[in-house]
């Protein structure tokens, strides 16, 4: 169980990228044998990129992986530097934290409006479960990854030799 939550993102990525490569496969194989194509095929991929991505930022919150511009934080002083990176988790938290609450809008909005997907007619609220849990699940992994980071020892910058 323990591995499961420690990897749950994973698990997720792994199993809708083989489910996206999968359904891309038996659609070219059908398009190439009989000219025809799965026009559902095209949503179930769209919503799995859209989840994909949100879980693939998951794993990169918690390796720390994210694009970040440090040459500020770099070259200020070690306690400067601490602040400015809190400051910088406070504000990441604060925008995943409203990511997760408008696409829980998005959401709750689908469910009372009853609107179904275009190319299978299922409930559009579907494809949108699963965004609100994924960024928070964003925030918790960043906010593990932070922790970590908080209490490591900064990196020195690498000497610049004399020209």
């Amino acid at each position: 169980m323990r591995f499961f939550l420690r990897e749950f993102e994973k698990i997720v990525c792994a199993a809708l990228f083989l489910g996206m490569t999968a359904i891309g496969f038996v659609n070219v194989v059908i398009r190439y044998g009989t000219n025809y194509s799965f026009a559902a095929t095209e949503e179930l991929l769209t919503n799995g990129f859209l989840l994909l991505t949100v879980f693939g930022a998951a794993i990169a919150a918690r390796r720390g992986e994210h694009l970040a511009v440090t040459i500020v934080q770099d070259s200020l002083p070690k306690r400067l530097a601490q602040a400015v990176f809190l400051i910088s988790v406070l504000l990441s938290v604060v925008l995943l934290a409203a990511s997760a609450w408008f696409s829980w809008q998005v959401l709750i909005n689908l469910w009372n409006n009853g609107m179904r997907s275009y190319g299978l007619g299922l409930p559009a609220w579907w494809y949108q479960a699963a965004l609100p849990f994924g960024f928070a699940l964003v925030i918790v992994r960043y906010l593990q990854h932070a922790a970590e980071t908080a209490g490591a020892p900064r990196a020195e910058p690498p000497a610049t030799p004399d020209v």
